[in-house]
């Protein structure tokens, strides 16, 4: 396989192993990736496996012709892809070790060198020029090892990732979603080390990559921004869908009745995706991934021994060893004669950051009876209240204008040719008899020139659990040269426009019917066309934004005035009275001095 011009692929692929770190099932097998960079010196990047010392060896031969490596990159010391350093040092003894402190410290307990005379240690920042190719080395510590580094390639623009971005899969199989797999192979094996990966993809942002090479799964060269964005999802805790992952044990089947039940109603409510486990049949690996994956998880199981079955037990251990979080947990529990299974569950939950636990549980005792049945029913509306709101039987909930406070609302529009959304933060009713609402946005804005041609838009009422990379997307960014709903399919109002999934409590559609020019801004004075509530969760006002959400800017040791709705900075001695904030457009009022 040839990766760049300079760059050949001599890694394996792996058919016999059943259990990947002798837990994760991979029926198509896996990978182990190395690569040869040929320049003025030539670098193998890392080994494989022990059982294909001799394939790998062909392989590296194969494409080296008459030539020798001159070193051997080794960015991680996992047994499946050091395993073959001391035969490489064999058959090519002129050749230099080149890694970080850690691994070579790892190379004599696992080969009984640190190989003195034939190193190089590298750390944050050092280069290695091979010629026209210069390798610049980044410390990745806990991804997922402590010794871990990656390797950019400035010529070629590679990153060669070690184990980030990798996937479950040999690469000689038929093809398969990329996600799937890189998400059970993320969640599972880094999945614990979220802070570390972001500061990671915070490095990777400043380089110019054109091609990832992981060392499991094939090469990345397109569409770059998906994998990192689902990175930077997977390693903030956020759901990456909405939908929801039930996972449940029964031993005599009573409630399993009561999760189909629910499956069901969940179905019918207009749930977009349901995954259902079986915990004590299904691979764990799997379901734990798509609790990763959904935004709200029931779990129901059965008190046994004053505690709760174990298979339930074992996928809530691997849910909490890896920090899960930012989700809405539902419980359902059973009992014959001292149900204990939904305390048990919410104490071991308590260690995970911002869960949410529904207002509706259910308690079944022994099996399903009346009043058990109708909390299943409850519990079902509960969880799909906003996908409710969308049902054609539902009718226009004006107390959706309730919401509408000082706080911070999307706003979204659409061009003809593609959707569109920006922040604003001045929503107001002004009128219940007819219902009118005043929205002013900023004329610089692409938005105010597309409501302007359109006269329509929807405005939906953020909560206090949006996310700062929300305010990013919709605030940071112009309509007019982005997509910002590119590659996903969002919910529609029946005006056809967008409606947020998630991180909104209500919205209104918005038919304008007069204009007020404000000089900088516009107000346009709208009735409201439709209207539905979604959730209770409180309204994101300004304040709540200012000390919950926005990251702190970095004002140290700097003199100026930073814009205290997205922390750009303005450095000098005088703020310009005529100022805009080139990040979200506003003005001097919402600069305050660095102090």
């Amino acid at each position: 396989m040839i990766i760049t011009n300079d760059i050949k692929y001599v890694g394996v692929n792996d058919h016999g192993v059943d259990l990947f770190e002798g837990q994760y099932v991979v029926p198509k097998g896996i990978s182990y990736n190395s690569y040869v960079i040929f320049d003025e010196k030539i670098a193998v990047m890392d080994t494989v496996d022990a059982s294909f010392t001799h394939q790998w060896l062909d392989n590296i031969e194969n494409v080296l012709g008459k030539k020798k490596p001159d070193y051997l990159i080794v960015q991680h010391m996992e047994p499946d892809h050091s395993a073959n350093i001391e035969s490489f040092m064999r058959v090519y003894p002129k050749a230099t070790i080149v890694s970080s402190a850690k691994a070579f410290t790892m190379m004599k307990n696992f080969f009984g060198t640190e190989f003195p005379d034939k190193r190089i240690v590298v750390g944050e920042g050092d280069t290695l020029s091979l010629g026209k190719h210069t390798l610049t080395f980044v410390t990745a510590p806990m991804v997922h090892w402590p010794e871990v580094i990656v390797t950019y390639d400035s010529h070629d623009k590679v990153l060669f990732s070690a184990d980030g971005f990798g996937k479950f899969g040999a690469l000689d199989t038929e093809d398969e979603n990329w996600v799937d797999e890189a998400r059970r192979y993320y969640i599972g094996i880094v999945g614990k080390y979220g802070a570390q990966v972001q500061k990671l993809l915070a490095k990777a942002s400043a380089l110019d990559i054109e091609k990832i090479c992981p060392l499991h799964g094939p090469v990345l060269s397109e569409n770059l921004g998906y994998y990192l964005g689902l990175y930077n999802t997977w390693s903030s805790y956020q759901p990456e869908e909405d939908g929801i992952c039930v996972a449940y044990t029964s031993i005599y089947g009573n409630t399993k009745k009561a999760v189909l039940q629910l499956v069901e109603l969940l179905k019918t409510n207009g749930c977009p995706k349901v995954a259902l486990y079986d915990l004590a049949r299904c691979d764990i690996a799997e379901a734990v991934a798509d609790a990763f994956r959904y935004s709200k998880l029931v779990l129901a199981t059965t008190t046994y021994n004053s505690e709760i079955f174990p298979p339930m037990r074992e996928f809530i251990n691997h849910l909490t060893e890896r920090n899960f979080s930012n989700r809405t947990v539902a419980l359902i529990e059973n009992g014959s004669w001292a149900p204990l299974a939904a305390k048990v569950m919410k104490e071991m939950l308590a260690k995970s950051k911002n869960i949410t636990f529904t207002d509706t549980s259910v308690k079944i005792w022994s099996s399903l009876n009346k009043e058990s049945s109708e909390q299943v029913v409850s519990l079902a509306n509960e969880l799909c209240k906003e996908y409710m709101a969308f049902q054609d039987n539902v009718a226009n909930d004006m107390s959706a204008l309730f919401n509408i406070g000082y706080g911070l609302y999307v706003v979204t529009s659409n061009d003809g040719k593609k959707d569109n959304g920006l922040i604003v933060n001045t929503v107001t009713q002004v009128t219940n008899v007819p219902n009118r609402v005043a929205v002013t946005i900023n004329k610089e804005n692409y938005s105010h020139h597309v409501i302007k041609q359109t006269g329509v838009m929807n405005v939906n009422c953020l909560t206090e659990e949006a996310p700062f990379k929300v305010f990013e997307a919709f605030g940071f960014t112009s309509g007019r040269n982005t997509d910002k709903f590119e590659g996903c399919d969002p919910l529609r109002a029946e005006n056809g426009l967008v409606v947020l999934p998630r991180y909104v409590n209500s919205f209104m559609s918005l038919k304008v019917e007069s204009y007020v020019d404000l000089d900088t801004h516009g107000m346009f004075i709208c009735s409201v066309t439709e209207a539905k509530v979604i959730s209770d969760k409180p309204t994101m006002t300004y304040n709540y934004y200012f000390e919950n959400v926005k990251p702190k800017p970095q004002t140290e040791g700097k003199k100026g005035y930073v814009c205290k709705i997205c922390g750009w900075m303005y450095e000098g001695d005088e703020l310009p009275e005529d100022i805009v904030c080139p990040l979200c457009k506003h003005g001097y009022a919402d600069f305050e001095e660095i102090k």
